[in-house]
């Protein structure tokens, strides 16, 4: 799991903000596809991952999003290990997910946002790669209302 800072160039007409560059290693392999998602405040995405080698690339260009992605992956070093992400137009990154990992995101905020992604897979409609729990499953410690500190 790793982020990236994206550069807003901002002047009085508003602003510019470069979400992929094939020179940045953090999409490598290159994405297949994009598409973005509208979510309304409170909406809780989540959770989900992928088996087929998949990583997703997350932005979040209008509203607000808090990430949350579990590393239960049985060889990995980070097993166990929740990391989180509050990204938006006011913090403005790319978040890179492996997607063997769970993963999803609850929007935050009074507005609805928009979560734009950069699979490395294409989407398969005859045979999606995911797997999903519930959002307050048992097997992922973490709770969608819990505050984010700091």
């Amino acid at each position: 799991m790793t982020a990236r800072d994206l550069q807003v160039n901002a002047d009085e007409r508003g602003h510019l903000v470069e979400i992929f560059r094939e020179d940045w290693e953090l999409y490598d392999p290159d994405p297949a596809m994009s598409y973005y998602s509208m979510s309304y405040p409170g909406v809780v995405r989540a959770w989900h991952r992928h088996d087929r080698g998949q990583i997703d690339h997350f932005v979040c260009p209008t509203g607000r999003i808090k990430v949350a992605i579990y590393d239960d992956r049985e060889s990995s070093p980070t097993r166990g290990e929740l990391d989180t992400f509050v990204i938006g137009e006011h913090n403005q990154r790319v978040v890179r997910i492996p997607g063997d990992c769970w993963h999803g995101f609850k929007t935050i905020g009074d507005d609805s946002a928009l979560l734009i992604n950069f699979p490395t897979n294409l989407y398969d409609y005859d045979d999606p790669d995911e797997e999903r729990l519930p959002p307050d499953t048992d097997e992922i410690p973490y709770d969608w209302d819990e505050t984010l500190q700091g």
